[in-house]
């Protein structure tokens, strides 16, 4: 449904229970930065844990004043701009409010899956996927015509030649998007499809912001799938969810030096926006805390090149704010495209359950194929900097698959090719025995367990929840944490932004032979810092509910 901007906004207020935005997250005064904060160790002895925590907290207060959701398109996501443009401006910096309109998504209450014949009834693990209609259908459930085929999973039309009108379709991941998935049992005349995963663990999909067909799309684990496949024909499911969809308008936020090369622009980005569930204060208030926090403390930095941070809006709808962006440049100021030397991208630095992760800019652990994006030249020597950074202080770091599932995305797409890395601590995929003895934390469990939920906040509250209560006393009892923030990621993962953010601040000439000829790596430190402790192969940087399949 397509409503006018006013009338959406007016709506999507009362769907989420959003109260104007009240005193006690006013943005803080930007810190006192000396004006030498121009070397990495300068920096990152600056930059704290404690600094980026007063962001949390701003943001957390601002999610509790609006309905518990700092959600692109209502009031809890305009308040959390507004006080970034406070810090950003206060820092000193030429502050950018870009708007742009888009298809937003809020799911309601109710979504369900049961299982009604074969016996044993009930209720079945799930997950709603991105952009869903809504419905409420019981109904006998058929797969496509070969689900055994990655060729024939839901891709073509033919996959479902003799699809019985009304059934619910059972359908695998892979071979092309969710939404074409969708869209093609749809028009076989299904009246629900549930979806599930080709790997293990949870399946967090997204169908597109075009997606208009208003049947119900849920999705389940790749265990739960194959088990629901083996009992058809004879399958009977109830689907159900409520969904709005609807017009809204949100904004980036940019901040830019006041000197240094204005035709050799670094950026360092994090999405500001938070999912509806919850208040997003590690996903990512994590991030976009690193940033502001970094702003602040170069605030009296004179940059050799010229440095723009960003805050991308709408990240959680598909990438939204970030695509606004670059193809808002690609169509009006191609020549403001090529001034861009890098992007650095930062998505959830402080998972309860962390690992410290590169973007794989070179494609050495995660080949280009499905999962897994070319990085563009200058890539890997990003890469390569982060390894030789966590090297330098003693630590391990291991590599992520680079996806193009977060903000730079856009930046690594084919005809734009800006050279673009980051880092990452985790999301909803499991620790492995060798990462925990590497890392530490808790094998088995999820590198966040409240990725996308409500307890993603500096106040969880985990109700009924008794195996993820006993999880979180676990992990409190190894870390520093404060709800759902780890202190010691956030202190490691913040100094390895800031040391990328001042080295190229001054020095790109690796990647394209600009700037002062300040050492990349740190002193004595090798180009090619060797990662250890494992690889995550669950998208990096990433949200898997932004796969819209791209290269699977």
């Amino acid at each position: 449904m397509q409503l006018s901007h006013v009338m959406a906004r007016r709506t999507l207020a009362g769907v989420v229970g959003v109260a104007m935005f009240i005193p006690g997250a006013s943005p803080v005064a930007a810190g006192t930065p000396g004006p030498t904060n121009n070397t990495s160790k300068k920096l990152t002895s600056a930059v704290s844990a404690e600094g980026i925590m007063e962001h949390l907290r701003a943001l957390q207060a601002i999610s509790d004043a609006n309905g518990g959701t700092r959600v692109s398109g209502t009031p809890g996501y305009d308040k959390s701009a507004e006080y970034a443009v406070g810090v950003f401006t206060r820092a000193g910096y030429t502050v950018t409010k870009q708007d742009f309109t888009f298809q937003t998504f809020i799911e309601l209450p109710g979504t369900t899956l049961e299982r009604v014949s074969p016996a044993p009834a009930g209720p079945i693990p799930t997950g709603l996927t991105n952009y869903s209609g809504s419905g409420d259908v019981t109904a006998a459930v058929s797969l496509t015509a070969d689900s055994g085929s990655i060729a024939n999973q839901g891709c073509q039309a033919t996959d479902f030649v003799g699809f019985p009108t009304g059934n619910i379709a059972l359908i695998s991941r892979g071979g092309c998007t969710f939404a074409t998935k969708a869209t093609n049992a749809s028009l076989a005349g299904a009246s629900g499809v549930v979806l599930y995963n080709n790997i293990a663990g949870p399946l967090n999909a997204t169908l597109s912001a075009d997606f208009t067909l208003d049947i119900p799309v849920l999705a389940v684990t790749q265990a739960i799938g194959q088990q629901l496949a083996a009992l058809v024909p004879g399958l009977t499911l109830r689907v159900k969810a409520t969904t709005f969809r609807g017009l809204a308008t949100t904004s980036n936020i940019f901040a830019e030096s006041k000197t240094g090369d204005p035709n050799n622009v670094v950026m360092a980005g994090a999405h500001l926006d938070s999912v509806a569930a919850g208040p997003g204060i590690n996903d990512n208030g994590s991030g976009s805390g690193t940033i502001l926090e970094i702003a602040e403390q170069m605030a009296k930095v004179n940059p050799y090149n010229r440095v723009r941070f960003a805050l991308w809006g709408a990240e959680e709808s598909g990438l939204i704010g970030s695509n606004h962006y670059i193809n808002d440049l690609k169509a009006n100021n191609p020549a403001a495209l090529d001034r861009i030397a890098l992007y650095l991208n930062f998505d959830m630095v402080a998972s309860p359950n962390y690992v410290r992760f590169v973007y794989d800019g070179d494609n050495s652990a995660f080949p280009v194929g499905p999962g897994a994006a070319a990085g563009p030249a200058g890539s890997a020597q990003i890469e390569d900097l982060f390894h030789d950074y966590f090297k330098s202080v003693g630590l391990a770091s291991s590599e992520t698959a680079f996806s193009g599932r977060s903000d730079y995305g856009p930046f690594i797409a084919a005809g734009i090719d800006i050279p673009s890395g980051g880092l990452f601590t985790g999301a909803e995929g499991l620790k492995t025995v060798e990462q925990e003895a590497v890392y530490g934390g808790v094998a088995g469990a999820a590198y966040d367990a409240c990725y996308h939920q409500a307890c993603d906040s500096l106040t969880q509250n985990f109700g009924a929840d008794a195996a993820k209560a006993a999880l979180y006393a676990q992990l409190n009892a190894k870390y520093a944490m404060v709800g759902n923030i780890n202190l010691k990621a956030l202190e490691e993962m913040s100094d390895a932004v800031a040391h990328a953010v001042i080295t190229y601040a001054y020095n790109t000439t690796d990647i394209n032979g600009k700037g002062q000829r300040r050492p990349v790596s740190p002193p004595g430190q090798s180009v090619d810092g060797r990662p250890g402790g494992g690889m995550d192969d669950s998208g990096g940087g990433l949200h898997p509910e932004h796969d819209l399949e791209l290269a699977s």
